[in-house]
This record gives C-alpha cells, structure tokens and sequence, in this order.
C-alpha cells in the first residue's frame, strides 16, 4: 500500500531534506510551498529518480483560510510533517502587531488548523504520524526572538495535548526542537556571529538539514512505534 505523507514547507531547507529522506525510503509525498516554486521545482527534479508520487501544492498558511486550500488538494494520508516557519528577530518592544499576527497563524493556528482538517483521514485509518518541526528556542526562549520563541513553546504544548487525545486512535504526535542548523535562516547572522555559535554548542558546530530528516523519518516510520507527546531536541548539545 502506498504511504503518503504532506511536508510543509517542502521548499525550506529542512522541508527538501525530510523531502529526499522520505522519498528515498519509499514514501510519497505531498509537498507544500508558498512562494518558492524554483526551490519545489528542483526538490521534484531530485525526487525523480525514486519513482514514487510527489504533488506539489500551493498555500499561504498565513492567509485565514490559508490551510483550507492546502487540506482541499490532500486524499490518501498516513502522516504530516510540519516544517513551514520564519523567524523575526529584533527587541519585543519593537514588535508591531501585524507581524505578531503573522507569526502566529504561520506558526500556531495555521497548523493547528491544517492538522484539524486532515485528521479524519489520518482517525479514519486508526493509524498514522505527526511531526511538528518546533525549536530549541520553543524550550528555552531567546532574548530578541521573544515571539519566535513564544510561537515555537506553542507548537510543543500543542504536541503534548494532541497527542493524548489521540493515541487510543493508534496516531502518535510529537515534535522536534532543533537548535542551529545551516539553513537560509542563519543568512542574517554574520560570519563572527556564526562562529560564535560554534563555539557555544559541545559538538562544535551547526547542524545539517539532513540530521533533522534522518529525525523526521524516524518519527514517522514504525521504528518509533512506541513514542508519542516526545520532544526530541536535536541541537547538539546546545541546550539540555
């Protein structure tokens, strides 16, 4: 039986590694982006030689109904990974209302909608998996990344709930917290700011997108049978 499974925010960094980890064993794919067509373009290029379905979709989890035109595009599922996000960094003083909002919906209620609209599916097969990419800073909180981090804490209480509600349905739910990864979300940090992370994190450096995929799959696949509500930071050792 083949296994779908939506990744959102497929053209990010994390989301094209989950992309490729998945693919490579086995699965199908549904992958969501917003404005990176160019990114999903040359993701679903790579994904050719694996020979399975890959279906690109389109949606703005921003928008209020955003996360209705991406769950209307969506039939057979057995699992979602939740890797769409941004960041905002700055003084919270200096936060403007607009862009709380925004952080939010793409954060908070986008998902938490999207993943609500798709669970029948997932209740109606009494199994399947959800993964929610937060981050380290949803554990510990970060100065200048106030909202972020508020955000982050959100989508790992969430985890928690959800996964209690649902586990006598056979559908596990957790998240994974990374810490500093080398994605296009450190392109605001200058090359001494960077350095300065490595110095602060025990094994040295940054982490590779694909080190959280190969956490992806473990979650989804049947090797983590037994875990569910779990937070399982991948960061190095930065913060324990």
């Amino acid at each position: 039986m083949k296994k779908f499974v939506l990744i959102t925010g497929a053209s990010g960094g994390i989301g094209q590694a989950t992309a490729l980890k998945l693919a490579a064993k086995g699965y199908n794919l549904y992958l969501h982006y917003n404005q990176n067509e160019e990114a999903i373009k040359t993701v679903m290029e790579k994904l050719r030689e694996f020979g399975g379905e890959f279906i690109p979709l389109k949606g703005d989890l921003a928008e209020e109904d955003g996360y209705k035109t991406i769950a209307t595009q969506i039939f057979s599922l057995h699992a979602i990974v939740h890797c769409s996000g941004n960041s905002h960094y700055g003084l919270f003083v200096d936060l403007d209302q607009k862009t709380l909002e925004r952080l939010m919906r793409i954060h908070v209620s986008g998902p938490m909608l999207l993943i609500k609209e798709l669970l029948p599916k997932l209740l109606s097969r009494r199994s399947g998996s959800i993964v929610l990419i937060s981050s380290i800073w949803g554990q510990t909180g970060a100065a200048c990344e106030v909202a972020y981090s508020a955000a982050k804490g959100a989508q790992l209480s969430f985890v928690k709930a959800l996964s209690k509600e649902v586990a006598s349905s056979g559908i596990r739910v957790n998240a994974i917290a990374p810490g500093a990864v080398n994605t296009a979300m450190l392109d605001q940090f200058t090359s001494g700011e960077i350095n300065q992370l490595h110095q602060e994190i025990p094994l040295g450096r940054l982490g590779f997108p694909e080190e959280i995929a190969d956490s992806v799959f473990f979650l989804v696949s049947e090797e983590s049978s037994y875990i569910t509500g779990q937070v399982l930071a991948v960061n190095g050792g930065w913060y324990i």
